[in-house]
């Protein structure tokens, strides 16, 4: 997909829905939907202090802790999404969202096995010119931009549970929403 050269419509909704055992991770069925060959790799698992954005999105005090799971999405080989999610301590620290390994099923699931359910979520999409590190993480063309989404996910009763910053390719990315009341 490097320079745009396939058409990618991403819908948001599956990634929210728990899995039952056995049941592939959003991706992985994405991927599989679309008869393409694609993975992702875990780049780091670490306990830190997140960024202004993330804590406020959280509601936790900046200083104050938060797992994070940093990710390339890929397909074909080629790198396509640059995903950093962010757990507040509370919730995360100690399961398998602070282990360095993939988890069966995507983190809602696990979350949902905690007893953290996504009840809402809120997504912002920007534009912007990419940084040195995300055009070569994403091997970019000069001058391609990349499309950020902030995800917020919060528990049926509004706790902050999960913010994930997505940086992707923005050449034949293309993004559709579907709400059901």
């Amino acid at each position: 997909m490097a320079g745009g050269a396939t058409r990618w419509e991403s819908v948001s909704t599956p990634y929210l829905r728990p899995r039952a055992a056995g049941e592939p991770d959003a991706w992985s069925e994405e991927l599989a939907a679309r008869e393409v060959a694609g993975s992702q790799q875990l780049r780091e698992v670490a306990e830190v202090a997140p960024p202004v954005e993330v804590a406020e999105g959280l509601g936790i005090s900046l200083g104050e802790s938060v797992v994070v799971r940093r990710r390339v999405m890929l397909i074909d080989d080629q790198a396509v999404e640059l995903t950093d999610s962010y757990y507040p301590s509370k919730i995360a620290s100690g399961t398998g969202l602070a282990t360095a390994k993939k988890i069966r099923g995507g983190a809602v699931t696990l979350l949902a096995e905690l007893g953290y359910e996504a009840g809402s979520v809120q997504e912002e999409i920007s534009a912007r010119p990419p940084t040195t590190d995300e055009s070569a993480a994403l091997d970019l063309a000069d001058g391609e931009w990349v499309l950020i989404l902030s995800r917020l996910i919060r528990t049926t009763a509004g706790e902050p549970l999960e913010m994930s910053i997505m940086t992707m390719t923005a050449n034949g990315r293309r993004l559709r929403y579907q709400v059901s009341s």
